[in-house]
């Protein structure tokens, strides 16, 4: 796999993670832990998506 094509997957990977994130905050009984943890994975995929790009 190229080093750009596996960028982009992170990237989908990341705005998945986002619109996950954004959904949980809208539903009253999701968990808080929950959501911590989504924006954990997202944050981790972006510093890999970070460090890759430069």
């Amino acid at each position: 796999m190229a080093l750009s094509s596996h960028v982009q997957e992170l990237k989908k990977k990341h705005q998945h993670l986002s619109d996950e994130v954004e959904l949980a905050q809208r539903s009253p009984g999701t968990d808080h832990l929950k959501i911590a943890d989504l924006k954990k994975r997202k944050l981790r995929l972006k510093e890999q998506i970070e460090r890759l790009s430069h």
